[in-house]
């Protein structure tokens, strides 16, 4: 689903430089925990949000988890290329048409962890893919296809602004429609 997420983010084109995917990684971001800090920790396992699978419903948690895994999964893709191992695109046993069943994986990877820690684990995560662009030049995030037809720069957009700011948007509407 972070896949298919692409769009702009609020008033941000797509990114298609270094500096634009840093700043759109740490615009989102910024905005993104404004929204979590609104929701009450009592509140944080309570299923009230649509799911990523189609007829389902998660938790503000869960929502967090999601986050948390595409951002492993990021950094987990570079890591198996660096280590020269074959790809797993989108996540071992998982197809791109199976992007439900992921999100399911990392609900259940979490379901124990608590709130504090699922929001400690969402910053590592965040700050490791900031270490990850800032060690990459222009050329390198956006000068040659990655992954198919995308580039290094536009998969980590299309995994961290993007689900960032659609997260957001589920947050926002909940948390307004609940007061």
């Amino acid at each position: 689903m972070a896949l298919l997420l692409a769009r702009s983010l609020e008033g941000m084109g797509v990114p298609s430089s270094k500096v634009e995917l840093l700043e759109a990684i740490e615009s989102s971001f910024c905005k993104l925990q404004k929204e979590f800090d609104r929701v009450p920790v009592e509140a944080a396992r309570n299923q009230v949000l649509p799911g990523h699978n189609k007829g389902t419903i998660m938790s503000p948690a869960d929502l967090l988890a999601y986050l948390v895994g595409w951002g492993n999964q990021v950094m987990a893709w570079h890591q198996r290329r660096e280590a020269g191992l074959s790809d797993e695109f989108p996540a071992a046993g998982i197809k791109w048409n199976e992007l439900g069943l992921l999100a399911e994986r990392y609900y259940a990877e979490h379901d124990t962890d608590s709130w504090a820690s699922l929001r400690s684990q969402l910053v590592s995560s965040k700050e490791c893919i900031i270490d990850l662009v800032k060690s990459h030049s222009d050329r390198e995030l956006y000068g040659t296809s990655w992954y198919g037809k995308w580039t290094k720069g536009r998969m980590i957009s299309l995994n961290t602004s993007s689900p960032y700011a659609n997260a957001r948007g589920r947050l926002r509407a909940w948390l307004r429609d609940k007061n």
